[in-house]
């Protein structure tokens, strides 16, 4: 075990897709959709293939809450159809393929059924990804794009795709997420809806713009400030309109629409039959049905943000899993970056002791590396610890008394940019152990895991508790640190200190749950500074 703090100052780096073919599929609302890429050996990115096959996914699930079982085995035929494909590029490693579903599988009542079913006929375990997830990865899809804009780093930017079911928003303010949020009004939700309600044809278009508004009137506060506003579009719907305005468009970079000539072609798509559009643009029917109600809920955000133009991006859900694949997941610096700022942003609202948590998930991440033998945990791990470290007494703001449950409650029903539902409860989790009594079975949200899960909160909760022992003093004066061990002591070493009577006081009860889940004793030790090792030579 050494010492690793001076030597790397980030995360550890995860796994991720060797060079090679790669493959995403999309189980959207309304089509199924196949990307194949490949990764250079530089991390470039080579697209090869692209292949959409429209099913009927989300008007089972908008309209009757589960999936048909003609749409099921209709899902099935395709992905049968795409296993096949993917056989002649040959990719079969879990590491160079992921398949998701989105919200119109995510809200099925049968979706387990569905998932199952798909899994016996061709061997795909789809992952239905909550909106979490789709948010981390829509800024990765575009995060490239951004940066190469001067325009979109001195100015927010309010990224939005209306897909099928949910509209996704991002706010992002010098390179930094802001905001983000999934919003209940998607192109074919709403249109199945208006059908439900059996709405007369003349009033449909009233409607829409109505429940646009209603939904999406409170990203006003955008557009309603001395700074101008840019609103970065992503979507299929939207690519159609800005190739129809723009024949010239280079897809590597953002298109610019002017927001009228946008009014304009949302009006006259908006006055055609789905057949029509079909027979005119030669579109799926599955992407006539979407595409006024799109565009109309895009015009509209160009009223609600005051914007004069639309930048349209031509990356989708796909781009940004495949750019995660190629940069190691959630693990790339720059995202890990974004994830931190977001769980500081979080203590800074409930009023935390920001240079303590700071000091303590640094503390953590030294001890999670120097213990790497004993808790064989990975990357992912270390980043939920060093999270729950920076917010495990967010708590405090609403009582002290129970704080380390108070704690768990806000992180869970915080925006924690960039962690699925599942990692988000981990932390949770880990937060809620950095003191008291260890997990029971009985505790809610810790009776969910399975047994590798509750063996990892186990693990981090307990470095957790030592790493706070450490600034027991809340003066950061604990910093480098080095961990030993010997037989069944583990020995953690900090040079250059006199007194260490405060943080080994800590550790008295802190190191009760380590030596529960690790199986050894924690001793907490001084080295001698070099000057005073001179002068105990001379006497």
């Amino acid at each position: 075990m050494t010492d690793q703090s001076t030597a790397d100052d980030t995360l550890a780096s995860g796994s991720h897709a060797m060079p090679g073919p790669v493959a995403v599929i999309d189980v959207g609302t309304s089509s199924i959709r196949l990307a194949i890429a490949e990764i250079l050996s530089d991390g470039r990115i080579r697209n090869l293939e692209n292949l959409s096959q429209g099913v009927s996914l989300g008007k089972d699930t908008f309209t009757r809450g589960e999936i048909e079982k003609g749409t099921i085995e209709e899902c099935v035929r395709v992905l049968r159809a795409y296993r096949q494909k993917l056989d002649e590029y040959r990719i079969s490693s879990p590491e160079n393929l992921r398949v998701v579903a989105t919200s119109a599988v995510r809200e099925a009542a049968n979706r387990l059924a569905f998932i199952d079913r798909l899994y016996v006929a061709t061997g795909f375990s789809v992952e239905p990804i909550d909106e979490a997830e789709v948010h981390r990865i829509t800024y990765r899809s575009v995060q490239r794009m951004l940066s190469a804009e001067p325009e979109l780093t001195d100015s927010p930017a309010v990224i939005v795709e209306v897909g099928g079911g949910n509209t996704e928003v991002l706010v992002v303010e010098h390179g930094d997420v802001a905001f983000a949020y999934s919003y209940r009004l998607g192109s074919l939700r709403l249109r199945q809806s208006l059908q439900l309600l059996r709405a007369p044809q003349a009033k449909v278009r009233e409607i829409m713009q109505l429940e646009t508004h209603r939904v999406l009137g409170g990203l006003r506060q955008y557009g309603a400030t001395n700074r101008p506003v840019e609103l970065v579009t992503l979507g299929g719907d939207i690519r159609f309109a800005a190739r129809e305005l723009q024949p010239d468009w280079d897809p590597t970079t953002l298109a610019r629409i002017s927001g009228d000539d946008l009014a304009k072609f949302a009006d006259r798509i908006l006055g055609m039959t789905e057949d029509q559009l079909v027979r005119k643009y030669h579109l799926p029917f599955s992407e006539a049905e979407t595409l006024g109600p799109a565009l109309l809920a895009y015009r509209e955000l160009v009223q609600i943000l005051g914007v004069k133009h639309v930048l349209v991006a031509s990356a989708n859900l796909r781009d940004g899993i495949i750019r995660e694949m190629a940069e190691g997941g959630i693990f790339a610096k720059d995202f890990r970056d974004q994830i931190v700022r977001s769980a500081v942003e979080i203590g800074r609202k409930y009023a935390f002791d920001e240079q303590h948590a700071r000091h303590v998930a640094e503390l953590s991440r030294k001890l999670f590396r120097e213990l790497q033998d004993e808790h064989g945990l990975d990357a992912r791990d270390e980043l939920l610890l060093y999270l729950a470290a920076h917010l495990y007494e967010i708590g405090g703001y609403v009582s002290n008394t129970s704080m380390h449950k108070h704690s768990m409650y806000l992180i869970l029903n915080s925006d924690l940019f960039g962690l699925s539902a599942n990692d988000k409860l981990l932390v949770a989790l880990i937060a809620r152990y950095h003191r008291r009594a260890s997990p029971k079975p009985t505790h809610q949200g810790f009776n969910t895991l399975d047994r590798d899960r509750r063996v990892a909160v186990l693990k981090l909760a307990a470095i957790l508790r030592i790493a706070i022992a450490l600034d027991a003093s809340r003066s950061q004066r604990v910093n480098n640190i080095q961990c030993q061990r010997s037989g069944t002591r583990l020995v953690i070493l900090v040079p250059n200190m006199d007194d260490l009577s405060v943080e080994q006081l800590a550790l008295r009860q802190a190191r009760i749950m380590f030596e529960e889940v690790y199986g050894l004793s924690v001793l907490l030790r001084t080295t001698e500074r070099p000057e005073l090792r001179g002068q105990s030579a001379q006497l």
